[in-house]
């Protein structure tokens, strides 16, 4: 009974003071505390741990896909024989690009003749994709060959939007000393979900164990994928790219391809 009527005190100490010097400072932490012990007063949670995407471009994860302010350029301008036909590649296969001006951030990260894809014949990129006209052409032509048809064999649905979450951008590959990733040359794309014509919204993340259609449509979109590219890696790889797809073109020796 005691503590009770203690409590009450504490309660309307607090409220007269705020009431007359209009101060929440005149409750101290020390009285709230007295009075509802079960209050978290002031205390800051611990930070989540970074996985996926924000491990690997972790300044500003949220915007490492966005397209960088691209003013557009003059292909005629001094463009070398394999690019002007690598535009002409992009344009038989129906995809909706621009040209647009060479990057030059420093170092390797170095892009001279990008383009900005938006979209892939009727599949949608969003956001639109900055990346190197062979990067392009490869990433379309796995689109149309081996995704839209396997997402027709899978879920009778055609493939809407191609959810990308980094296309160029400067920077290392995580945990080696300096070596420049393939994003910093426009040759690597980050796919974090596919939507379908259906409604259906396939996130990359390793699905549930009993999601079947939707692992082996994942399983495929993997396997196939290392028929084009040179690297293939994504969830159960590691924790960096644990909520996502990475696609790239690196050029090896003997033409291994890592497939992951």
């Amino acid at each position: 009974m005691r503590n009770s009527v203690m409590r009450l005190r504490a309660i309307s100490w607090c409220a007269a003071a705020i009431a007359l010097a209009g101060l929440a400072s005149a409750c101290t932490t020390d009285d709230v505390m007295s009075v509802r012990p079960e209050v978290d007063v002031g205390m800051q949670t611990a930070a989540v741990p970074a996985r996926g995407l924000a491990r690997l471009v972790p300044s500003d994860p949220m915007m490492a896909g966005y397209p960088r302010f691209n003013p557009p350029a003059d292909p005629g301008l001094g463009m070398p024989a394999d690019e002007a036909a690598c535009r002409q590649d992009l344009k038989r296969m129906g995809v909706v690009f621009r040209d647009v001006g060479s990057i030059d951030d420093g170092g390797a990260c170095r892009v001279d003749w990008p383009v900005e894809v938006s979209a892939i014949g009727g599949v949608r990129m969003k956001p639109a994709a900055t990346l190197s006209c062979s990067m392009a052409a490869t990433f379309s032509r796995w689109t149309q060959k081996e995704l839209e048809p396997t997402a027709r064999w899978k879920y009778w649905s055609g493939v809407r939007t191609i959810h990308q979450g980094s296309s160029y951008s400067c920077r290392n590959i995580r945990g080696s000393r300096g070596t420049p990733s393939q994003h910093s040359v426009g040759n690597a794309l980050d796919v974090m979900r596919i939507e379908l014509n259906n409604g259906k919204d396939i996130d990359v993340r390793k699905p549930g164990w009993f999601a079947f259609r939707e692992r082996g449509f994942l399983n495929s979109v993997r396997a196939d994928g290392c028929d084009y590219f040179t690297t293939v890696l994504g969830p159960g790889y590691n924790a960096d790219h644990a909520d996502h797809f990475h696609f790239d073109i690196m050029k090896r020796r003997n033409g291994y391809v890592a497939c992951k």
